[in-house]
């Protein structure tokens, strides 16, 4: 840990040293750039080591973050941090003898269905940090220090690492780290690093000779499909990899296959001139200015191609509304944002998009991207 921390501070010196002659050097050029203000450096500089260097002064009892998370935070994560929903969950896992020991035992136990955020994470300003600059995911930087500690503070209460009555500040968060599960999980003696500190990677390329489409060589023998009953119902509903129904026959093609075949047929459309190649170059340079789009503006965080993610599936979308006039009305809902089509998880606003450009993307995703 000592080294990590070590290394990682000479990273940042060098990089602030870097910075400081970036800014004399802005000098020597007109009308390029400038040297940011101590207000506006303070504004993002908002880290928390685990030494709690960067902390700010606050505090929040967990009474106080059960209010906050059951307004901004029980919608992804449950109301007591177990939802499996959208997120893995956050409590469960830890033990008292955990929090005696700092490991958490489950860790290395087939016991524990899935690893919670409790039982891996080993320092509580790591908590800290995340929620205060990243959460809630709608709506990032809008928790103030002391919305942060009370957050803080009924997330460990959960895990029943301090009492439900406890009160998190700047002042006792160190007592708090002593009680971590996890707090001696921390550790440079794996894969990722040699004795000497160092990673043991070199970025190279790792892939050579790829093959340009997955195909599915073997399944399950039918006797074995459903032998620890249906896998669907035993894993989380976000992101593409999910269990299957092993309930249902196996699959005659993975999911996307269906955008395989259209790339195919139109590139046979252009082979046999029925579609010429300018035609086929301009329709392709429209998709990709608008998957640009798609991704610049947050909606591809939500909405993947052919597997439901924290929103629908964009073959989900256009299946739904398929042979229906709903461009203006979809339209209005990216626009204004809003939840219940879908389910509960809201999908946040999008004032900042041109409402035609809003227009387009919606005629992409209902055309099948």
């Amino acid at each position: 840990m000592y080294k990590l921390v070590k290394t990682l501070t000479s990273l940042a010196g060098l990089a602030l040293a870097s910075a400081l002659v970036q800014a004399q050097d802005v000098s020597q050029y007109t009308g390029i750039g400038r040297v940011a203000t101590p207000a506006e450096v303070a504004a993002w500089d908002i880290d928390v080591r685990p030494d709690f260097k960067g902390l700010p002064k606050g505090a929040g009892t967990a009474d106080q973050g059960q209010e906050i998370w059951e307004a901004k935070c029980a919608s992804c994560h449950g109301a007591f941090g177990e939802s499996n929903e959208v997120f893995t969950p956050i409590v469960g896992g830890t033990t008292a003898k955990d929090i005696e020991t700092g490991k958490v035992a489950s860790l290395t136990s087939q016991n524990q269905p899935q690893r919670t955020t409790l039982m891996k994470v080993p320092t509580v300003s790591t908590l800290y940090d995340y929620i205060y600059r990243a959460m809630p995911w709608n709506a990032p930087r809008t928790l103030s220090a002391d919305d942060t500690y009370a957050l803080v503070a009924y997330i460990l209460a959960l895990g029943e690492i301090v009492p439900e009555d406890f009160k998190l500040s700047d002042q006792n968060i160190a007592e708090v780290q002593a009680r971590m599960p996890n707090r001696n999980g921390m550790t440079t003696q794996h894969g990722m690093w040699t004795v000497s500190g160092t990673p043991d990677v070199k970025a190279d390329a790792c892939m050579t000779n790829c093959v340009p489409e997955v195909k599915i060589t073997s399944t399950l023998p039918d006797f074995a499909r459903n032998a620890h009953h249906n896998i669907a119902e035993q894993n989380r509903t976000y992101g593409p990899y999910r269990g299957i129904d092993s309930t249902q026959p196996p699959l005659k093609n993975l999911p996307g296959a269906q955008y395989v075949a259209k790339v195919a047929s139109a590139q046979t459309a252009v082979n046999a001139g029925s579609v010429t190649l300018a035609q086929s170059t301009t329709a392709q340079a429209d998709s990709a200015a608008l998957q640009q789009s798609f991704t610049k503006n947050n909606c591809a965080a939500c909405h993947a191609p052919a597997a439901k993610g924290v929103g629908p599936s964009m073959s989900d979308i256009a299946k739904k509304y398929k042979d229906q006039d709903a461009v203006a009305k979809l339209s209005a809902k990216v626009k204004a944002g809003g939840s219940g089509a879908w389910g509960a998880i809201p999908m946040p606003p999008h004032p900042q998009v041109p409402d035609d450009e809003i227009t387009r993307l919606v005629k992409w995703m209902l055309n099948g991207s």
